[in-house]
């Protein structure tokens, strides 16, 4: 089989990138470097590995995530249909077992008669030739790739960074800084991290209670409420734990959505309780008080035998992080399947680099989706895979390359990605802030989020109509 399409990285947004391709007859080879080479993260071969969480976020309908979600849905999303089948009870957000999800995915990737995978590392991209090559890498993508997409990736003055996140020194191979100034280099670093897992039979249940935020959706969180004595405690001991490699704190640029606890608590004694340890909406209801402190335990695979700790990803010493973390009330004599960790995050400068069609700009037979084109979160990852697949089967087969329309939230997420000040350019989440406002300014925020995905899914399905059509044509 010869492949029309190379797509390397087969993570959330390759995996959807090839689906794409394959369910509009455009043969696909997908290149995946593990078992081959690991990375810090990952701790399977699967395809579609989630690290970070296991969480595809909120389902409540007419929020931004809902809408990106039907908007993929009514794409044909492969992976969302999948982990729709994988989902765990999280209340109104959409979570999976991440290994049956992986399982999942590798399979109905592999066994696709279009897609052939090859466990390799790719460390070219032929941006020249007729080739057409999806980028789908990740945040953890290997050295030798990211040195080839440092070379893609010079461009004029104007358009670098005037800060870039300076890698440590001292990260253990494979995964050693690409060698060069990234503060000259559109080339960008942050460091992301990873929450700790605990085995669900080593919760104390007598010492939490079951609840969700203002009773939204089922009571399938775990609470472990914290009085303030309790919290202080908890805070004074995260202060002094060790941090892995702690002199060079300093240097580290975080996703400001995914600051390990520690960072947080740095910044004064009340951050936590403003952030991932937010008491509010979740009274116990034994006291019938809203405690002072609140750790939540989110469902971690079907079989309810592991929770993660919500919002609770860290850089600290494993001794010190099962210290600490026992601290918490109900977690007294838990046993840890993951500890936290952080690891390098690696995206381009998307406004720079990349149209409206996740093609670069000087070099448009090579395109970009997932984490590293600039976009942060799993649905996030696999809408930019989705459209990198429509766009890459597109230019295989000569069809026209049909952009996606504003108002929606995919083309919002892109709009974003590519339009964003180049100067100061970091990955985003969707959010309605990305969407346009409406013409009409509307007071009452529910019904202009509604008004919001209705023009918005009104759009998109038109979009959708128009690349049929398209296909269709072209096939003709």
């Amino acid at each position: 089989m010869e492949a029309v399409v190379r797509i390397i990285g087969a993570g959330l947004a390759g995996c959807e990138a090839a689906w794409q391709c394959a369910r509009r007859g455009v043969e696909v080879e997908l290149f995946e470097m593990r078992p081959v080479r690991t990375t810090p993260a990952h701790q399977t071969a699967d395809f579609a590995e989630l690290v970070c969480s296991n969480s595809l976020k909120s389902d409540s309908e007419n929020t931004a995530p809902w809408l990106l979600k039907e908007e993929m849905r009514r794409a044909g999303s492969l992976l969302l249909q999948i982990a729709r089948e994988c989902a765990v009870p999280a209340g109104h957000a959409l979570a999976v077992d991440r290994v049956t999800f992986a399982t999942k995915v590798t399979e109905a990737i592999s066994s696709e008669a279009r897609i052939r995978v090859r466990r390799e590392e790719v460390t070219r991209i032929d941006e020249a030739g007729e080739q057409v090559t999806v980028v789908a890498t990740g945040p953890l993508t290997s050295d030798g790739l990211a040195g080839e997409i440092a070379r893609l990736s010079e461009v004029g003055e104007e358009s670098k960074p005037e800060r870039a996140s300076r890698p440590l020194p001292h990260e253990p191979a494979p995964h050693e800084p690409v060698p060069g100034d990234t503060a000259h280099n559109p080339h960008l670093y942050f460091y992301d991290s990873i929450s700790p897992i605990v085995e669900a039979d080593s919760i104390d249940m007598s010492r939490v209670y079951l609840a969700a935020r203002y009773d939204k959706g089922s009571a399938d969180y775990i609470n472990c409420p914290m009085t303030a004595e309790e919290y202080d405690r908890f805070y004074e001991a995260l202060l002094t734990a060790q941090s892995v490699e702690e002199r060079d704190w300093e240097r580290l640029n975080y996703f400001e959505s995914c600051l390990p606890i520690e960072e947080i608590a740095r910044r004064g004694r009340d951050t936590l309780r403003f952030g991932p340890m937010k008491p509010v909406g979740l009274k116990d209801p034994r006291t019938g008080r809203m405690p002072h402190a609140v750790v939540q335990l989110r469902q971690e695979n079907l079989r309810a035998d592991s929770y993660n700790l919500v919002g609770f990803q860290n850089h600290l010493m494993f001794g010190d992080q099962a210290r600490v973390l026992r601290l918490i009330p109900g977690l007294e004599n838990a046993r840890f399947l993951r500890y936290g960790q952080i690891h390098r995050n690696t995206y381009i400068n998307g406004p720079a680099l990349l149209l409206e069609t996740l093609q670069m700009k000087a070099h448009p037979r090579v395109l970009f989706a997932g984490q590293i084109c600039g976009v942060e979160g799993y649905v996030e990852s696999i809408a930019t895979g989705l459209m990198a697949g429509v766009h890459a089967a597109s230019l295989a087969t000569g069809s026209e390359l049909v952009t996606l329309p504003r108002a929606s939230a995919f083309g919002s997420l892109v709009h974003y990605v590519t339009h964003a000040d180049a100067r100061s350019f970091q990955p985003a989440n969707i959010t309605f802030d990305l969407l346009p406002a409406l013409e009409k300014k509307i007071r009452d925020r529910k019904e202009r989020h509604r008004l919001q995905c209705e023009l918005a899914l009104r759009e998109f399905d038109a979009w959708v109509e128009r690349v049929g059509a398209v296909l269709d044509t072209a096939k003709a």
